[in-house]
């Protein structure tokens, strides 16, 4: 899957690129792949340039730069994307859709009706940070996306990035992921035995 010919498209991979590690930037490559592979496969329909924007974004505030002490990684994330989006000329709609999406991102379900992109890209992080859902895509499938966009170091990095919001946030989404167990989903993630 290609990225959509918008500007704000490549604008936004222009500016993850600068951000975010490897690591990260392949894991946000994969989670719009997940999701529009998904949405395309159950016939949901979705906004691609608004998916992809958000796929990119919602992790940035697990870096330091754009790191929150206030909020959760995932409401600074939706802020910063929000100042992008009103860079890019979006309208004050978009942008707070835009902002919902990645929030929703760490909602335990997300109703298609109601947010296709919020379901979409929380399907998708699910899919590739813990291996949900793994079967809803082939082994070919699975294994061409990770030849594309490699794992690299991802489990430690976003286990300690987890872990440091969890410890300064400890009512964050992030803690809540931890204390439910996520490091031992992590580790039984099947992409990683690839």
């Amino acid at each position: 899957m290609t990225i959509p010919g918008t500007a704000a498209s490549s604008a936004a991979l222009e500016i993850v690129s600068a951000y975010l590690s490897p690591a990260l930037l392949s894991h946000s490559h994969r989670v719009y792949v997940w999701a529009a592979a998904y949405g395309t496969q159950q016939g949901i329909q979705y906004d691609a340039e608004l998916l992809f924007t958000a796929a990119m974004f919602h992790d940035i505030s697990l870096v330091a730069e754009f790191d929150s002490h206030t909020v959760s990684f995932e409401e600074a994330g939706g802020h910063v994307a929000r100042v992008f989006a009103a860079g890019a000329g979006w309208p004050s709609e978009r942008r707070e859709r835009l902002g919902e999406v990645i929030v929703r991102h760490m909602w335990p379900d997300v109703d298609a009706a109601d947010d296709p992109e919020g379901h979409l890209l929380s399907r998708a992080a699910a899919v590739d940070i813990v291996g949900k859902n793994i079967d809803d895509f082939t082994p070919a499938f699975r294994a061409e996306v990770l030849q594309q966009h490699p794992r690299l170091d991802l489990t430690t990095e976003f286990l300690t990035c987890f872990q440091s919001q969890a410890d300064r946030k400890p009512t964050s989404s992030a803690a809540r992921a931890i204390q439910s167990g996520l490091t031992g989903r992590i580790a039984g993630n099947p992409l990683d035995a690839h």
